[in-house]
């Protein structure tokens, strides 16, 4: 089995973060879908590792896999959080979501029948894991 190199790890790391930020965007911007309270956290991990890890393969920083396990850990954490509240394993009285925004459950939730909390869970782990594997290779 070949090996994956670190950086291409981290190139990989960086187009899954680079697409989830424009798919997103896409969503809430061209489709005109809020994002919900929980989303929009989601947000605030997805959009930096795009910037972190795509200057990080621009400047040849073979450490900035740390940055980007320290925001998919953050991120996944959140979208763990929705995931709960979206398969009712979370309660919804301690839901964050106001009475007047976005459902964090609902429908809307749904992008060809695949939950975005999923989707965001599975991108921030295999960002983490990947980032993780390019500090693999820098430590060798």
């Amino acid at each position: 089995m070949t090996r994956l190199s670190g950086e291409t790890a981290l190139g990989l790391a960086w187009i899954i973060a680079l697409t989830g930020s424009l798919a997103v965007l896409f969503i809430g911007e061209v489709l005109g879908q809020t994002p919900c309270v929980l989303c929009w956290f989601q947000r605030a991990f997805m959009f930096p590792l795009a910037i972190v890890l795509g200057l990080g393969l621009w400047w040849q920083d073979r450490r900035v896999g740390r940055y980007g396990i320290a925001l998919a850990i953050g991120g996944a954490a959140i979208a763990l959080w929705h995931l709960g509240l979206y398969v009712e394993l979370i309660p919804e009285r301690i839901q964050p979501c106001t009475a007047t925004g976005p459902s964090c459950t609902d429908d809307n939730q749904l992008v060809f029948g695949i939950p975005i909390p999923l989707m965001a869970l599975v991108a921030f782990v295999v960002i983490g894991l990947l980032s993780a594997l390019s500090l693999k290779e820098a430590q060798e």
